[in-house]
């Protein structure tokens, strides 16, 4: 049993091989070669390695890491990636494969870190002397059972109310709203634009973040959103009032799961809640198609997650220390921190 370890810029020679490991273990389509090939070209700094574990059978785990202080590795993590590249069975011991790992990386690691565990994919090590473990966000997901007429009777009075409500509105206002499901390659580019712009819109505007055709968030989506639609596995969700685009929903799936990766929508129409209009069509036909289990939002469960989820989990982060020393010492200096904060914080000043 031993790790390969390679230039994190040969991954697409090796993409076949991460995705035997992957259809063997995780199965969440965005840990395929399709989502991490594009990621590491737009993302990567040129310093991640993938490492690749094999048996006596072949490949059972991989991963791709990246320097991350003196003697310390953690996972490639850019912020597009819903949960960190690990890819191992849910029963392989995680502590066992991330000691092992430390012990073959370049140099002498004393510690590595994996970002954003599922513990539906990889469940949390017991406590361990060397193996530290934080928590990190709850996500919410949607189990697909049942009717979608039962699933919306469930729901919350108010989301009824106001969804009737809101498409009462729109009836009144003379606005015919209409659902396109795009999933051919060649919609992928054309699309982006539509979702681009109602990012530029909105928030994102200001922080640099929206998907722009000619920024690396723009590059990264299109490729690979292309990949998944030319496997049939992709789609854009465009949402329409009288022919204006006004909110759009970006989802890749693996054939039982669909992610939800990316939602957007015109905040000038924010008073009739186009994003809630665009899920209850959205929901009612992934109902009536019956293709899908289980709907991922992998993200931090907002309020609007609640109204239409009742289910969560706790997602995780995992350190590995060489010696369980080093564990020791990294908890004190992390103390000593947090009381020095502490003592340093300025006492409250009365009011005169």
């Amino acid at each position: 049993m031993t790790w390969q370890i390679l230039p994190g810029n040969s991954f697409a020679e090796h993409a076949s091989a991460w995705d035997a490991v992957q259809s063997a273990t995780t199965r969440i389509p965005f840990l395929e070669s399709a989502f991490i090939a594009p990621l590491l070209v737009e993302f990567g700094t040129g310093k991640e390695l993938l490492a690749l574990h094999a048996d006596g059978n072949g490949y059972d785990a991989a991963t791709i890491v990246r320097p991350a202080g003196r003697g310390m590795w953690e996972t490639f993590q850019p912020s597009q990636l819903p949960l960190g590249p690990w890819l191992a069975g849910p029963r392989d011991a995680l502590p066992e494969h991330l000691k092992s790992l430390l012990r073959a990386l370049p140099g002498l690691g004393i510690g590595l870190g994996v970002t954003q565990l599922d513990p539906l994919l990889q469940p949390a090590p017991s406590a361990a002397r060397d193996v530290a473990t934080l928590d990190y966000v709850r996500t919410s997901y949607i189990e697909i059972e049942g009717t979608f007429d039962a699933y919306w009777d469930s729901r919350g009075k108010n989301l009824r109310q106001n969804t009737r409500k809101q498409r009462n509105k729109l009836q009144a206002e003379g606005l015919e709203p209409a659902l396109e499901c795009l999933t051919e390659p060649g919609q992928v580019a054309d699309a982006l634009r539509d979702y681009g712009l109602l990012e530029t819109a909105g928030w994102k505007a200001g922080t640099g973040t929206a998907i722009d055709p000619d920024n690396a968030q723009g590059r990264f989506y299109k490729r690979m959103l292309e990949s998944f639609c030319a496997m049939g596995r992709g789609r854009i969700y465009r949402y329409r009032f009288g022919g204006k685009v006004v909110a759009m929903d970006l989802c890749i799936d693996n054939g039982a799961v669909v992610v939800v990766l990316k939602t957007a929508y015109d905040e000038s129409f924010r008073a009739v809640s186009p994003s809630t209009l665009m899920r209850y069509e959205e929901f009612n036909a992934w109902w009536n198609e019956g293709r899908y289990k289980r709907i991922e939002f992998y993200g931090k469960t907002m309020e609007w997650h609640t109204r239409w989820a009742e289910h969560e989990r706790q997602l995780y982060h995992a350190t590995a220390f060489r010696w369980p020393w080093m564990r020791t010492l990294v908890d004190q200096v992390k103390r000593r921190g947090t009381d020095k904060a502490a003592g340093s914080a300025q006492p409250p000043v009365e009011a005169a």
